[in-house]
């Protein structure tokens, strides 16, 4: 494939991004940490009415400023379409009051804090002065995020029960958390202060947590669904684009009974004859696929990513020598796990950050090796790696903006485990099928539950499972569990819970696959014999995180 590289001189517009990263990182200082961004380390996000105010202020006046500002080349051309879209969809979100109630139970302020925080957790590199200010400034946020939702209140507007009393174990969770920050290791003369600061924080967290189940809660909003039109703005805030939602549902159906049928094949691989429940429990059991206690995980984990490095470079990708070491760290907690990419002076490596229970007992593994193709390499590391290091061909916003742009690194991540099965990389059946099951079956499921809850769709004829009823959390929760054999409980709690707190995320995944498939496809016909897989992932990542929409349009240009 021949391609005339596009005039990437700095133009009037990527100036214009560059100083709206800058602006924003003062505004969000708990975004700027999981952007990479440099120089607010020492500060927490004001989640008040005047601080969200603030931001969405920035966005009117960097939009109203794109908009005057004619792109200069072909990397302006680009760089203005991917930084208008998200403004104008921030702005449209805020307007829609999105924010005012917003106890996201994945990614709210909570767990911006908790995020904030980690970040800055190194071991014997802590930055021990930034994280006692950060620990420091902890009360003061979680007051400002309280008059946040105050204000929400007293107009009226108030997050449903199951998103506040989630945060209220996120409390006790980031709180617990405090309790085991190393204070110890190489802390020096900072560490009674840092234990003053982590007493605070705990108590400040103890009390935000009361208010939240003794308080807000008795006004919570009986609703969870955030109905139509507030879902359509979360599919285009995490997606890009603006699918049709009813065949968007029904595509999820016939999706997740492929997947159903594919799933069937690979377990009669490992026990012909025996259902997939029994398969997966087997496997659960079995010695073979377990590894005990956190050290042990972190090892396996980090063999896992190093490997895939090694096996990647050189073939379909390449890895640049900046990107051959992926962080691989354990935290307490539930979730899923996540990968926050390395900051923008690589100061940071990219982690993979992976949440353990508790209890030191034995963890079965036969799933891991694909979540790491998704979270490592090829996956988001490799994509979003790349992205940071493209300084030549992306404004700063472009490069560091992956957080703002989940259907494009979220479809990629899950086109990443979909490609490794194409090239035979799951040599291991069982890994193969903890592809299926957890990778492709959940995120073929999310699409139906996550459009059927909020938009409370009826469950098609010919499904098996509670055919023409409306879809309710209880529902959701039967068919995750017993319908389709996924657990642990407390994951398909966590699941329910993060559907009905973060409208339309849930697509990101499957539909942001789907189009990485189809634009792949587009490429592959039109190109024919010229066709090179390397080539086309290496100029689509080149372009870096956006809109699907706009994705499509940029690859089939």
């Amino acid at each position: 494939m021949t391609t005339t590289p596009p005039d990437t001189r700095a133009g009037a517009v990527a100036a214009l991004a560059d100083r709206h990263v800058g602006e924003l990182a003062a505004l969000d200082p708990c975004l700027a940490g999981a952007m990479g961004i440099a120089g607010e380390e020492h500060r927490l996000t004001d989640y008040g009415p005047e601080g969200a105010e603030a931001r969405t202020a920035l966005a009117r006046r960097t939009l109203a400023a794109l908009t005057a500002t004619p792109p200069e080349n072909e990397a302006d051309r680009i760089g203005a379409a991917v930084l208008g879209e998200r403004l104008a969809t921030e702005i449209a979100l805020a307007e829609a009051g999105a924010y005012d109630t917003l106890l996201d139970t994945l990614d709210g302020p909570v767990q911006r804090i908790r995020q904030a925080l980690s970040v800055l957790d190194q071991g014997d590199h802590t930055p021990w002065d930034a994280l006692l200010a950060r620990l420091g400034a902890v009360p003061a946020c979680l007051a400002g995020l309280r008059d946040g939702l105050e204000h929400a209140r007293r107009r009226g507007r108030t997050a449903p029960l199951r998103q506040i009393t989630r945060n209220a174990r996120d409390c006790h969770d980031l709180a617990a958390y405090l309790t085991r920050l190393p204070t110890g290791h190489g802390a020096g003369p900072l560490r009674p202060a840092l234990e003053e600061a982590a007493g605070a924080g705990r108590r400040a967290l103890a009390g935000f947590a009361d208010y939240l189940t003794g308080d807000l809660a008795a006004d919570a909003n009986p609703e969870d669904a955030a109905g139509e039109d507030r879902y359509r703005l979360g599919v285009r805030e995490f997606l890009g684009m603006r699918p049709d939602l009813a065949d968007t549902y029904a595509w999820g159906w016939e999706e997740l009974a492929r997947v159903r049928r594919e799933t069937v094949r690979a377990a009669a691989e490992i026990a012909p004859g025996e259902p997939v429940p029994a398969v997966l429990a087997a496997l659960d059991r079995d010695p073979r696929h377990q590894v005990t206690g956190a050290d042990a995980f972190r090892d396996h984990v980090q063999h896992l990513a190093d490997t895939a490095i090694a096996t990647v470079d050189g073939t379909h990708f390449t890895v640049p020598e900046a990107l051959r070491r992926i962080d691989c760290r354990t935290t307490t907690g539930e979730g899923p796990a996540h990968y926050l990419a390395p900051s923008e002076d690589l100061t940071r490596p990219g982690t993979v950050w992976w949440p353990l229970p508790a209890r030191d007992r034995p963890r079965p593994v036969w799933a891991v090796p694909s979540v790491m193709f998704h979270e490592g390499v090829p996956g988001h590391h490799l994509q979003l790696g790349l992205t940071t290091l493209n300084t030549a061909g992306l404004n700063r916003f472009q490069r560091l903006s992956s957080e703002l742009h989940l259907g494009h690194c979220e479809g990629w991540g899950l086109y990443a485990e979909r490609l490794m099965d194409e090239l035979g990389h799951f040599t291991d059946p069982a890994h193969r099928l903890g592809m299926l099951t957890e990778g492709q079956q959940l995120r073929a499921a999310r699409v139906v539950l996550d459009i059927g809850l909020h938009l409370r769709l009826r469950i098609p004829r010919g499904t098996g499972f509670h055919e023409g009823e409306r879809w309710t959390p209880d529902l959701a929760r039967a068919f995750l569990l017993d319908h389709l054999g996924l657990g642990p409980e407390s994951f398909i709690d966590f699941e329910i819970d993060r559907y009905l707190g973060r409208p339309g995320q849930a697509l990101a995944y499957k539909l942001g696959e789907r189009a990485w498939l189809e634009i792949r496809e587009a490429a592959r016909r039109r190109e024919g014999a010229a066709f090179d897989l390397k080539t086309f992932h290496a100029r689509a990542l080149a372009l870096g995180p956006m809109g699907l929409d706009l994705l499509r349009t940029e690859l089939t240009r």
